[in-house]
């Protein structure tokens, strides 16, 4: 499994613009998804692409739900656009359940989301914080991106 397995390893230094929504629920993230493609358009810093921000929106969606699906609500999504790429945190109240990605499924029975944010990612990882888990990824604003995101 190598890289798409989640490995503990604390939050990057990630600075730069700070997102941040609050979700109690699923029906809450079409807005939520919604707010971050405008807000990727308005980043004048960042060289970003049209598909760097739809992944960055894909990331943002599969971590949330997976957050409100099998974490503990108020789930915290936050993004951090900063000068080498994305820095996505999502956070939930279940520091017990760690993120475990799917072994030897038929991608047709869903529950690959975790795959997918690993090989969109240059970097990814997961902590508890106190009473919160954190799961996290940085992703790089263009292929120029995806070796330096976040240096």
């Amino acid at each position: 499994m190598g890289r798409l397995a989640w490995p503990v390893r604390p939050l990057p230094d990630g600075r730069g613009e700070v997102w941040r929504w609050q979700l109690g629920s699923l029906a809450e993230l079409p807005a939520a998804r919604a707010a971050l493609r405008s807000l990727v358009g308005d980043v004048e810093h960042l060289p970003a692409d049209e598909a760097s921000g739809e992944q960055l929106v894909l990331a943002f969606d599969e971590l949330a739900s997976n957050a409100l699906r099998h974490g503990e609500r108020p789930v915290v999504a936050t993004v951090v656009a900063g000068s080498g790429g994305w820095l996505l945190d999502v956070s939930d109240r279940a520091p017990q359940a760690m993120p475990a990605p799917t072994v030897d499924r038929d991608p047709a029975k869903g529950g690959m989301g975790l795959q997918l944010v690993a090989r969109l990612s240059v970097a990814h990882g997961w902590y508890v914080d106190e009473d919160r888990k954190h799961v996290w990824a940085c992703l790089p604003t263009g292929d120029d991106d995806r070796a330096t995101a976040l240096a």
